[in-house]
């Protein structure tokens, strides 16, 4: 159960809706907001945590003016508990999001005890540029502005900065951000994986959540909704020709932060051991028929597949996260299969099962034999319980025995 909590908590947290344009209001005409020619723009990147929340980290604004005494940061990564059906739009994907403003040295202390450094980007932009930004967020900022439909690819609070700062540039005249191509592009799933690479239990439910459309080829823009991704294309973007980036800092530095460092790959041993389980008894009871045993195993077999297939299905078919499908694990996690689960509890399954099990036992074996070549990379973790399954559902449909 653990498993599937941590399935549905860490998929809905990455769910996505189709690409679209990102609303970040533009200023009403009129004079500047009053900043002085000294006022500096620069791009704050935290450094991922050790929660769930935080393993991919965050990104912030700051605008800072000596001269009129302004040192702000605007974060796009706030939401409140207090919402209506929190928990349901939290699973639906329909959770909204808010630009919070705060002093620069409260963010500089919430980090400081966080003990997640922060590298902070110093944008080599004129005073209209940074006068335009600050318009822009501030207008952004009021009530009635402040709260946008989060989505983790597309909209999140480090595309929405980039998108800012791109708006800001047009607003005043220049061309916009110019992000070279990157030599090798990934797909959003490899993209994610060294940030995950220390959690093994996460990185097999991210892998297990995210359908089809987790294995394209992100473009260099879409790179940004990774803070660190983004911190990498603003040192290589170029204004008109010039590099955007003056100056990279880093404010303060903690011993071992940065990218986890590969973890041993457990759930991989636990699945071969239920696996090789299962298989030993499965030989040893060949001539017996079915025992009491057995059947429990099974029960647990095919209940918990089930229960894996529906938080699957679900997250495709009933949220608006539509990178979790369509998912191939579907072809070998059926939610069919907690009826099935259901009926043995019970009894033996009839002649009526024979059908469903050997078509379920040939799909799930086929599944096993062609799991690396498949269109969507699916967990290894997972294949020797898929391989358990697909000889369990064959011995059920043969032999109707343990």
């Amino acid at each position: 159960m653990r498993a599937c909590l941590t399935l549905v908590l860490l998929a809905v947290a990455l769910g996505a809706a189709p690409a679209r344009s990102q609303t970040v209001p533009a200023p009403a005409v009129g004079p500047a907001s009053g900043l002085s020619d000294s006022a500096t723009v620069s791009l704050l990147t935290m450094l991922p945590g050790r929660e769930v929340y935080s393993l991919f980290g965050h990104s912030a604004i700051r605008i800072r003016d000596d001269a009129a005494g302004l040192d702000r940061t605007y974060n796009f990564g706030t939401f409140s508990f207090e919402q209506p059906f929190f928990v349901l739009r939290f699973l639906r994907g329909s959770l909204d999001y808010s630009l919070a403003t705060d002093p620069f040295g409260l963010t500089l202390d919430q980090y400081r005890y966080l003990r997640r450094p922060i590298v902070e980007q110093t944008l080599a932009v004129g005073p209209d540029v940074a006068r335009a930004l600050y318009d822009r967020l501030e207008l952004n900022a009021l009530p009635e502005h402040r709260d946008y439909r989060y989505d983790f690819f597309w909209d999140n609070c480090s595309t929405r900065l980039l998108d800012a700062i791109d708006s800001s540039l047009v607003d005043t005249g220049r061309a916009g951000l110019t992000v070279p191509a990157t030599t090798e592009p990934q797909t959003f799933r490899q993209l994610l994986a060294p940030y995950i690479a220390g959690r093994p239990l996460v990185e097999t439910g991210l892998n297990l959540a995210l359908g089809a459309p987790g294995d394209r080829r992100a473009t260099a823009r879409e790179e940004a909704f990774l803070p660190l991704r983004l911190a990498d294309q603003l040192d290589r973007a170029t204004v008109d020709g010039r590099p955007l980036v003056a100056r990279r800092d880093t404010l303060f530095w903690v011993p071992g932060a940065g990218l986890p460092a590969p973890a041993p790959r457990w759930p991989l041993w636990l699945g071969w051991t239920v696996a090789a389980l299962g298989l030993a008894t499965t030989a040893a009871g060949w001539r017996r028929g079915p025992t009491r045993w057995g059947r429990v195993g099974d029960v647990a077999l095919f209940g918990v597949v089930g229960v894996v297939g529906l938080v699957v299905f679900l997250l495709w078919a009933a949220t608006t996260h539509d990178v979790m499908g369509p998912n191939w694990n579907l072809l070998w996690a059926w939610p069919t299969h907690l009826a099935l689960a259901a009926v043995l509890a019970r009894r033996l399954p009839g002649p009526r099962w024979r059908v469903y099990l050997v078509v379920a036992a040939v799909v799930t074996g086929l599944t096993v034999a062609l799991w690396a070549l498949l269109p969507q990379r699916l967990p290894l973790p997972l294949l020797p319980i898929a391989l358990l399954l697909a000889v369990r559902l064959g011995v059920w449909a043969t032999r109707g025995n343990a």
